[in-house]
């Protein structure tokens, strides 16, 4: 009778998305921060889009 062994987590997989996914013939498809200017896109989340270089962070309604 030993003790439980629990193994490691999993390592999230996260998905990565390409610049050419960004653009729209020349257009931009999400939006820029703010912040940093337009050559920073903000993250698309379920309730919110947030900058992953200076943390802002702009709730949807």
């Amino acid at each position: 009778m030993g003790k439980d062994k629990k193994g490691k987590k999993a390592p999230r997989k996260r998905t990565r998305v390409k610049k050419s996914d960004l653009y729209d013939k020349g257009e931009r498809k999400r939006t820029p921060c703010p912040k940093c200017g337009p050559s920073v896109f903000m993250a698309q989340h379920k309730d919110r889009e947030t900058c992953g270089r200076c943390g802002y962070t702009k709730m949807k309604q």
